[in-house]
């Protein structure tokens, strides 16, 4: 069914109109626009909601603020009144995306699948409403097809088209290894919105080619195509590189809140607006106001990174941890004194001498995720014992019941011997 804005009442125009705002905020493209705005005018002549795809690959069990970018949109969606659908790449993730990758990526167990997604789900109802969302796993119907239905599934894309994707295309040339397995994760992503009949999928920039091969395969199989939304990669806090765990430049939405705003007020002053528009839920009259504010000075940068911290720890928390959050920034940041609620660690058995390394120390009060990030962090003079700077990894420390352990200005630990 096709509809004109004619056709349309003029409450039904406005609306279209506010939709479209609202879906073009932030978006780094849409294709075809043309299509996804017909969509909308559809969905309100007809009183049928759009049906909305995000397909997550569960490679890894924690979710940061970058991955939270397509989740506000699908929200702003959801208030809209349209259909979430959320599918969690049970199958594909035994293949592993290649996107962006450089060499074949180890295949997941059944085991670490299921843990991830579990985990997902619970982060992503933090952002998105749970009883209006539809969570389908894709082994549901990748599973079922027969080794003929893959082969007529494979027919409908060549391997030149394969090619033109940037990391096969550089894997190709520098004579390194592409499984053909690989070949079938664009295939199968494709598929989902086959399965599912999806009008609209979302996903980031780097997700284009296996976005447009969900229009590809719908037009195979004789469905109306999907429209596709590509959003931005957000920059982590080191404003230069995307927000990743591996390169510690990420906000993650499980932490504890002191952590989550701390981190917040680490963002470069020239990314705040960024995060704003992406990563929370501020409407788009409030960023207007912002945005207005920064540019004529009447909000400083300060007060503005501030409420996006609080916004954070809000959004990922609630509102009384984001105030304690803040009375705990000001406290030690601000009027460098250490914090009322210092976690009292007991250490085990084998440390009642009180003698210990203080790289092993920082692992043993878990301040450290690693060694090396321990070495790392005592180099850096990032680390404190009673507020004096422990610049020697090897020193061996004569520990005292209080002591008091600190890395950078948001983790401390207290002594119990």
């Amino acid at each position: 069914m096709t509809v004109t804005w004619e056709q349309l009442t003029q409450e039904q125009q406005s609306e279209v109109n506010k939709q479209w705002e609202i879906a073009k905020r932030g978006v780094a493209e849409i294709v075809p626009e043309s299509e996804l705005k017909q969509k909308i005018m559809t969905s309100l002549a007809t009183g049928t909601p759009m049906k909305i795809k995000l397909g997550l690959d569960p490679s890894a069990p924690d979710i940061h603020i970058g991955h939270t970018v397509v989740l506000h949109k699908l929200r702003q969606f959801q208030e809209l009144g349209h259909r979430i659908q959320i599918v969690i790449g049970d199958f594909t993730g035994r293949i592993g995306d290649p996107t962006g990758k450089s060499e074949t990526r180890k295949q997941l167990s059944v085991e670490e699948i299921e843990h991830n997604a579990s985990t997902y789900k619970e982060q992503i109802f933090k952002i998105l409403d749970e009883e209006k969302t539809e969570v389908r796993y894709n082994a549901e119907w990748l599973s079922p097809l027969t080794f003929e239905d893959v082969v007529k599934l494979a027919a409908n894309v060549t391997v030149a088209r394969m090619l033109e994707r940037d990391d096969f295309t550089k894997r190709f040339q520098s004579e390194q290894a592409i499984s053909v397995h690989e070949f079938f994760y664009p295939l199968m992503q494709g598929y989902d919105s086959v399965a599912l009949e999806s009008d609209l999928e979302l996903g980031g920039t780097d997700q284009k080619f296996n976005l447009l091969m969900g229009r590809t395969l719908q037009k195979d199989y004789g469905q109306k195509q999907q429209a596709t939304m590509m959003m931005p990669i957000i920059e982590g806090l080191d404003g230069v590189q995307k927000m990743s765990k591996s390169l510690n430049n990420y906000i993650g939405v499980s932490e504890a809140p002191n952590e989550i705003y701390g981190k917040s007020m680490s963002i470069p002053d020239e990314l705040m607006v960024k995060y704003y528009e992406l990563a929370t839920d501020m409407t788009n009259e409030e960023l207007s106001e912002l945005k207005k504010g920064l540019e004529d000075g009447s909000i400083h940068p300060r007060d503005a990174k501030m409420k996006l911290a609080r916004t954070f720890v809000r959004m990922y928390h609630d509102e009384q941890a984001a105030e304690e959050a803040e009375h705990h920034f000001k406290t030690v940041f601000q009027q460098n004194a250490l914090p009322e609620d210092i976690d009292t660690i007991k250490l085990s058995s084998s440390f009642l001498a009180g003698e210990i390394r203080i790289v092993d120390l920082l692992m043993e009060l878990k301040l450290q995720a690693s060694n090396s990030e321990a070495k790392r962090s005592v180099k850096q003079g990032a680390v404190r014992m009673n507020g004096e700077k422990m610049v020697d990894m090897q020193q061996v420390l004569t520990l005292n019941d209080g002591d008091i352990v600190q890395v950078g200005k948001r983790k401390f630990a207290k002594i119990s011997l």
